[in-house]
């Protein structure tokens, strides 16, 4: 389904070697530089270190509850930009990718755009509390 992280669309048994893989994480708007290292790094690490594969999803994982996509093994991506920096600042792998002046240019520069959206006021906030005052 489209919610997937990986998906291989119309795999056919026997051309194996011609089946195409769709990775679905990256946000549109990302440094492709930045993505496409830390992507690479991340896949070579897997090939390196022999990384088992989970089973295959039938199914729309996004229709899934909580409790059927944790039953599965199935994890989230993180929810926010804080808790992907906090991630990613744990990361060596990230730092390796990146190397040291990249990944904490990068991070430092993630931190202030959390910074910005936290003193934006949203339409949402408008909409819901104006009307209060």
């Amino acid at each position: 389904s489209n919610s997937d992280l990986v998906r291989i669309p119309r795999a056919v048994r026997g051309k194996e070697s011609s089946t195409r893989l769709e990775l679905r994480s990256p946000d549109p708007a990302c440094n492709p530089y930045i993505a496409f290292s830390a992507m690479l790094a991340a896949g070579m690490e897997g090939v390196k270190k022999k990384y088992k594969l989970p089973e295959a999803t039938e199914g729309n994982v996004f229709e899934m509850s909580d409790e059927e996509r944790k039953k599965l093994g199935i994890e989230t991506l993180p929810v926010s930009l804080e808790e992907a920096i906090s991630l990613a600042e744990n990361s060596k792998l990230l730092q390796q990718a990146l190397g040291k002046s990249v990944y904490d240019s990068f991070l430092k520069n993630k931190k202030i755009e959390v910074e910005r959206y936290r003193r934006t006021v949203t339409d949402y906030e408008i909409k819901t509390y104006l009307p209060l005052l």
